[in-house]
C-alpha cells in the first residue's frame, strides 16, 4: 500500500480563509492527501492568500520565492496559491513565478481535485472564475473526524456594499448566501464532531438571506440542534443589523453577549468618502440599542485611519466615538491603497501624520479593553476549554465575552463548558478559578 500524499496549507488573513483552507484539505483528502504541518515534507503545498493588506500580492510572491527552491530538491511538488490573490492576480502570478502549478479562486476550490487531476498529467491549472454553480454543492460531506470544540461556518460571501477602500466586492463577488437547510446539516456534522460554538462567518454575515427570517432566523433554527451550545458571527455591516437580530441578542441564550460591528471612522464626512451610508450618530444610536436589548454585550470595532483627505478633525471625531462607545476589542488599521478601489486614486494623508494618529487611537483602544477585563475580576463566566495550559492542571478557553480564560486546577476535559470566577485580569488574558 503506498504512503498518503501529504498536503500543506498556510493561511493568510481573516477567519472565513481558515474555514475554507479545512475545506480544501477535505477536498484533497478524497484525493488521497492527508494535512502535513511542515512545507518540507509536503507533496503538495497551498497558499490560502488574503488581499486585504497593504502590499498582500507582493508578500505572497515573497513567499513563492522562498518556496521555489523546494521544488529543485522535490521536483513532483506541486505549489498552488489560492484565495483572494489568486482571484486578483490570475495568470500573472504563474508568470512571475514558474514554480506555481495551480492558481484558484475563493469560489473554485470545489474544483482542486479536478485541478489536481490536470496535474498529474503535467498541465497547469489556473480557475478564477465565479462559477454559476454554488461550489458548497460540490463539496464532499464533512469527515466525522473528532475535532476541536469551537468551529468556523460560513454561511454568506461576497459583498454589495463597495466601501471605497476594499477590494473584496472584487474578489469575493456579489453576496450570495448559502440555503439554511445546507448551513443546518453542516452544524449538526460539526456537533456530531465535537463541536459546541459555532462561528456564522460572511464577508457582511447580516446581510444572510438564506433563511425567511433572514440571520436572525437561521440563529434561532441553529440555537435548537441539540448539542450546540453556543453561537458567534462575523463580520457585520450597521445597515443590516435589524430589529429581529438585536431581539435575538436579548432572547437566544446560546447566542454570546459579544458582537463585531465595524464603523472604520466617527467622522461623517470620512464615512461619506468611504461609501459607508452611515453616520456616527447612526451607528451611536444602533449601539444604544443594542446595549438595551443585552446591557452585557461585549462590543468589538474596525477602524481606518489616514484615510484619504482625513484632517486633524477627522480623527479626533474618530477618537470621540470610541470614547463613547468603549470597545473591548477593537482592530484599528494604517489606510493601504488598494489598487482598483475608488479611493487608489485620492490624495495619502502623510505618512508620519496616519502613523502618529494610528498609535494615539490604538493607546485609546488598548486602555479601554484593559479596564474592561480588569472590570471582570470577581465576575463569573462560562467557559469553553479548548487547550490544555502550560502548567500542570491550567485548562484554557473562551468565555462567552470572547475573553481567553485561563483554569487552575481544572479537572474538566477539552469540549466541556464550566463556571469559572475570574481572580486576576492579565495582558490579554484572565485567570479564574471553578465556582
Amino acid at each position: 500500500m503506498s504512503a498518503p500524499k501529504k498536503l500543506f496549507i498556510k493561511t493568510y488573513g481573516c477567519q472565513m480563509n481558515v474555514y475554507d483552507s479545512e475545506r480544501m484539505a477535505e477536498a484533497m483528502g478524497g484525493q488521497g492527501y492527508v494535512e502535513t504541518d511542515r512545507a518540507d515534507d509536503a507533496d503538495m503545498i497551498l497558499l490560502n492568500t488574503c488581499h486585504i493588506r497593504e502590499k498582500a500580492a507582493e508578500k505572497v510572491y515573497s513567499e513563492l520565492g522562498r518556496l521555489k527552491p523546494l521544488k529543485a530538491l522535490k521536483p513532483d511538488l506541486k505549489i498552488g496559491v489560492a484565495g483572494c490573490v489568486a482571484q486578483a492576480e490570475g495568470a500573472e502570478i504563474m508568470r512571475r513565478q514558474p514554480a506555481v502549478d495551480l492558481v484558484v479562486g475563493p469560489q473554485s476550490y470545489h474544483r482542486l481535485p479536478q485541478m489536481e487531476e490536470r496535474l498529474s498529467r503535467g498541465e497547469t491549472a489556473l480557475d478564477t472564475d465565479f462559477p454559476e454553480e454554488d461550489k458548497f454543492d460540490h463539496l464532499k460531506s464533512r469527515p466525522k473526524a473528532r475535532r476541536a470544540p469551537a468551529a468556523f461556518l460560513t454561511v454568506q460571501e461576497g459583498c454589495d456594499k463597495f466601501c471605497a477602500f476594499c477590494v473584496v466586492p472584487y474578489t469575493r463577488g456579489a453576496e450570495v448566501s448559502r440555503p439554511a437547510p445546507r448551513v443546518m446539516q453542516e452544524a449538526r456534522e460539526l456537533v456530531e464532531r465535537g463541536v459546541r460554538e459555532v462561528t456564522l462567518l460572511g464577508q457582511n454575515v447580516n446581510a444572510y438571506h438564506g433563511h425567511e427570517g433572514g440571520l436572525a432566523g437561521l440563529i434561532r433554527d441553529l440555537a435548537g440542534v441539540d448539542g450546540l451550545e453556543r453561537i458567534r458571527y462575523t463580520t457585520s455591516h450597521p445597515n443590516d443589523m435589524d430589529d429581529a437580530l438585536i431581539a435575538a441578542h436579548a432572547e437566544v441564550p446560546e447566542l454570546m453577549p459579544y458582537l463585531h460591528l465595524p464603523v472604520q471612522s466617527g467622522s461623517d464626512r470620512i464615512l461619506k468618502r468611504m461609501n459607508r451610508s452611515h453616520t456616527a450618530e447612526s451607528y451611536l444610536r444602533l449601539i444604544e440599542r443594542i446595549r438595551a436589548a443585552r446591557p452585557d454585550i461585549i462590543l468589538s470595532g474596525d477602524f481606518i485611519v489616514g484615510f484619504p483627505e482625513e484632517t486633524d478633525a477627522d480623527f479626533e471625531a474618530t477618537m470621540e466615538l470610541v470614547r463613547q462607545v468603549r470597545y473591548g476589542y477593537a482592530y484599528s488599521f494604517k489606510y493601504s491603497t488598494r489598487p482598483g478601489t475608488p479611493a487608489a486614486e485620492r490624495p495619502l494623508v502623510d505618512a508620519d501624520v496616519a502613523d502618529d494618529r494610528l498609535q494615539r487611537l490604538q493607546a485609546l483602544i488598548t486602555g479601554h479593553q484593559h479596564d474592561i477585563q480588569r472590570e471582570m475580576v470577581g465576575r463569573e463566566v462560562s467557559v469553553l476549554i479548548e487547550r490544555k495550559g502550560r502548567e500542570a492542571g491550567q485548562m484554557v478557553g473562551k468565555s462567552e465575552y470572547l475573553h481567553s480564560v485561563h483554569i487552575l486546577d481544572c479537572a474538566a476535559q477539552i469540549g466541556d463548558i464550566v463556571r469559572v470566577r475570574v481572580i486576576e485580569a492579565k495582558t490579554n488574558s484572565l485567570a479564574s478559578v471553578l465556582v
